[in-house]
């Protein structure tokens, strides 16, 4: 799960991430970033809490924690979507479910925001088509409220069988070099 990334100085960059969607989701957020540049607007990657302004009493650290409680969390499921098989995931719906039950929200309204920050501070990865098009701008907000709307929690094990992503086509190149610190390479 190595990606390279070359700058405009000609120094080459090579990242490695944890598992496959963790490894497209920094080419994706590499990319915008990129396409923003180059169309001449700022790029910086503004804090949610400031963007939505969320009250400084939610911790969403604190909040993970607790959605990921085995006993009172949110239970992760096996969906199957297209042919496809989703391991360790959970929908959308139950996600604003969830917030309403713990109190945490008061309604569904107040739930996207929340949940939008919980995945903007990638607390929640999404992990199907219809999440990953919300993800990337191509909703009203980012998180969905949907049963349809599949997410993970990023160190769940979260694996899908069947799925290939034709979005993010990375280059296979074959890496070598000296290791320098653990998951990164000094040179090509």
């Amino acid at each position: 799960f190595v990606f390279k990334l070359t700058v405009a100085k000609q120094q080459d960059h090579f990242f490695q991430a944890a598992y496959l969607e963790e490894r497209d989701a920094w080419v994706r957020d590499i990319k915008k970033a990129i396409h923003h540049i180059d169309g001449g607007q700022r790029f910086a990657r503004k804090s949610t809490r400031k963007s939505i302004r969320l009250p400084e009493t939610i911790n969403l650290s604190a909040l993970y924690l607790s959605m990921k409680d085995p006993e009172k969390g949110i239970k992760e499921l096996k969906l199957e979507k297209d042919k496809r098989v989703f391991n360790h995931c959970f929908t959308g719906t139950c996600v604003i479910d969830w917030l309403v039950s713990s109190n945490s929200i008061r309604n569904r309204k107040e739930g996207l925001l929340l949940a939008s920050s919980l995945l903007s501070e990638g607390y929640l990865q999404p992990a199907g088509d219809t999440s990953k098009a919300a993800a990337e701008g191509l909703s009203d907000t980012p998180f969905l409220d949907l049963s349809e709307a599949y997410y993970y929690f990023p160190d769940s094990g979260f694996f899908c069988e069947g799925y290939s992503s034709d979005d993010d086509v990375v280059l296979k190149e074959e890496f070598r070099g000296t290791i320098v610190k653990q998951g990164c390479l000094l040179k090509q």
